[in-house]
């Protein structure tokens, strides 16, 4: 491992830290699904790809690439892209300013390192991870492609288009991973329109798959790595990953309420209080 589970943990505190205070700021964004997405981001850009802060490449070739569907939960990429060394940390403080990079859902206009698609209209971002790794199979570059979807997003048709065609043309260089915290911005997914048996569904697409702790960062490592040994079988992979939105935060803790609502000062003062400074605040 190139840290240890427990810097790895310290480092998804920080990041937590860091989502609250960036929305708070702004008075604006969506922590709900960032804190509970925030332990899969760490594991991924400081343990599990393989990719390069600097100089930043557009084409990403020899290097893992990853993408955010649910691009609403930008604090977070914004973040762990910082922290692993895309751009300073400072920049932070910027988050959803007049003329910032960091804008509400991530985009491509300003050259902010790490981006490489704008996101955010939901259900666009497996066709293009499904685009990125057909790209690497034709220019002999072995790297995966990751791509991090909502599970209220699976109620997109676009998602299940791509599923069929990842499928059939065996895009197997390809992990795909869906956010399964049954929260979107209406209600609980389960009343808002029902996903039903979702692990069985992407398996009738022809997808394998696995289910995940994704508020467990040595589960995290552990589905991830065996994720990856299963790649390069005819088969595109499917994490089903299970979060608490708000995680960290007892108080937004599985409730749709926090999907997109800033805290207050005081609510502020309370969510940092459980999250202690552990690499040094922005």
């Amino acid at each position: 491992m190139k840290s240890t589970l427990q810097e790895l943990q310290n480092i998804a505190t920080q990041v937590r830290r860091d989502i609250v205070r960036m929305v708070h700021s702004a008075q604006s964004g969506h922590p709900g699904g960032s804190l509970g997405c925030a332990d899969l981001l760490v594991a991924l850009y400081f343990e599990v790809m393989n990719h390069t802060s600097q100089p930043f490449d557009m084409q990403g070739r020899n290097q893992d690439l990853f993408f955010l569907s649910n691009g609403h939960i930008s604090p977070l990429w914004y973040s762990v892209l910082a922290r692993s060394g895309y751009f300073d940390t400072k920049e932070l403080a910027t988050f959803r300013k007049i003329n910032s990079r960091l804008q509400g859902h991530p985009a491509t206009h300003e050259g902010l390192p790490g981006i490489r698609v704008a996101s955010g209209s939901l259900g666009q971002g497996l066709s293009v991870a499904i685009g990125a790794a057909q790209g690497k199979k034709l220019n002999g570059d072995s790297s995966l492609v990751y791509v991090l979807m909502g599970d209220g997003e699976q109620q997109e048709g676009q998602i299940w288009e791509a599923a069929m065609y990842a499928a059939h043309h065996q895009v197997d260089n390809l992990i795909g991973i869906v956010d399964y915290n049954g929260q979107q911005i209406d209600g609980p997914v389960e009343q808002v329109m029902s996903l039903k048996n979702l692990q069985a569904k992407w398996e009738a697409f022809g997808w394998k798959t696995l289910t995940m702790n994704g508020n467990s960062m040595q589960n995290v490592l552990e589905v991830l790595a065996e994720a990856k040994k299963l790649t390069g079988n005819k088969q595109p992979i499917l994490i089903l990953m299970k979060t608490e939105m708000g995680f960290g935060v007892d108080f937004m803790m599985n409730s749709h309420k926090w999907h997109g609502v800033a805290p207050n000062d005081e609510e502020l003062q309370k969510a940092l209080a459980q999250l202690p400074e552990t690499i040094g605040d922005y």
